[in-house]
């Protein structure tokens, strides 16, 4: 690291000195690191020596200045560990105990060795992985257990569904998502479960267990339009109101739309989505037209897609859908193709719940979601 020329970059554009700055004192940490766990500096004999540097590994690392590269070092005898990667390393030790889980359940394939290759697992055993697990379990089962504070008055639900391995076979599991913003604006994760089913008794007790934790104040609750979570909102949240999502809903109108109608129904029903009369008006239309299922969907749902209308309008854009989970959603799909099916319910839980961790410490030290003016 070449301070010189880092400030004359900083003089030029002080955020790519900065990043330049940031990356090479990273790098220095991971170096010094390295030494302490292996005993030895580069090259060094000494009889204090416990293993050896086996190059390193380009790693990526977002910063307030933006993404910087890191060279991760590498040792042979047992995985490097850095203080500077903590919740990166969280969702990768995941995926590899995931991984490893599957192989050594005799589970493997190609693309399961490919993986297991890719993760540098090739010398991993049986109780290293155990080890990584239940150090994991121990963060996830905090993160899902710790105390509900102040008042919430928006929760968002929904359920993705998973490949996991139970008695043999392969089946679709529930993971079941809700996330809530508290009434100073903040967004917070407050739960993951695995559930055979996204039905009304596991969204109940998935509620009831929120409410142990102390959950209060509850006024709205967004979701799509799965009957199971109605049922159980009405139960769990007595005064509170259920929003449909206004997107999951257009969805649901157009879904029985032939498609040469798509486009023109599409515009009517964006304009009808802000206006319960033109709404109204829009069912009317559509039986008139022979498309009874879409109407039907309208008369439906017709009293639960303006309740976000009795909160601050300042509000209304963030409550009306459930686009609060769509990045929760984009990450935990995007890490399970490299997982592919999940060994156990377990397995599952540890790589969302991580992957949940560092969403969730974003949103809580980032910016407001919501505005506190009326």
């Amino acid at each position: 690291m070449n301070i010189s020329d880092i400030a004359d970059d900083y003089l030029i554009d002080r955020k790519e000195g900065m990043k330049k700055l940031t990356a090479g004192f990273l790098n220095e940490v991971m170096q010094l690191e390295a030494e302490n766990q292996i005993q030895a500096r580069p090259y060094e004999r000494t009889g204090k020596r416990r293993a050896h540097r086996n190059g390193t590994r380009s790693r990526k690392l977002k910063t307030i200045y933006g993404e910087i590269e890191l060279d991760k070092p590498q040792i042979r005898e047992f995985p490097f560990e850095t203080a500077v990667f903590e919740r990166f390393s969280r969702v990768e030790d995941s995926l590899r105990v995931a991984v490893a889980e599957s192989y050594f359940e005799g589970v493997s394939t190609r693309k399961v060795e490919k993986v297991f290759s890719k993760f540098g697992l090739k010398n991993i055993s049986a109780s290293e992985v155990s080890r990584i697990a239940k150090k994991l379990d121990k963060l996830v089962k905090d993160f899902l257990n710790r105390p509900i504070e102040g008042s919430i008055p928006y929760i968002f639900v929904d359920a993705s569904y998973f490949k996991v391995r139970t008695d043999g076979r392969y089946v679709n599991k529930a993971l079941l998502v809700v996330v809530a913003i508290h009434d100073d604006g903040y967004r917070e994760i407050l739960s993951a479960t695995v559930d055979d089913s996204e039905d009304e008794s596991c969204w109940e007790n998935c509620f009831e267990s929120l409410k142990a934790r102390g959950l209060k104040g509850v006024k709205l609750v967004i979701s799509d339009a799965h009957k199971g979570i109605q049922a159980a909102v009405q139960k769990s949240f007595l005064g509170a109101s259920w929003q449909m999502c206004n997107v999951h809903f257009m969805r649901a109108v157009l879904k029985n739309i032939p498609k040469k109608e798509k486009k023109e129904v599409a515009y009517m029903l964006k304009d009808a989505i802000e206006d319960e009369f033109k709404m109204q008006e829009l069912a009317v239309i559509l039986d008139d037209k022979g498309f009874k299922k879409s109407a039907d969907t309208i008369d439906s749902f017709r009293f639960d897609l303006w309740n976000y209308k009795s909160f601050p309008r300042s509000h209304w854009k963030r409550i009306r859908t459930t686009n609060v989970l769509e990045r929760i959603n984009k990450e935990l799909k995007r890490r399970s193709r490299v997982a592919g099916a999940y060994s156990n319910d377990q397995s599952l839980l540890r790589v969302a719940v991580c992957i949940m961790m560092d969403i969730n410490e974003d949103w809580i030290t980032g910016k407001r979601y919501l505005s506190l003016e009326e």
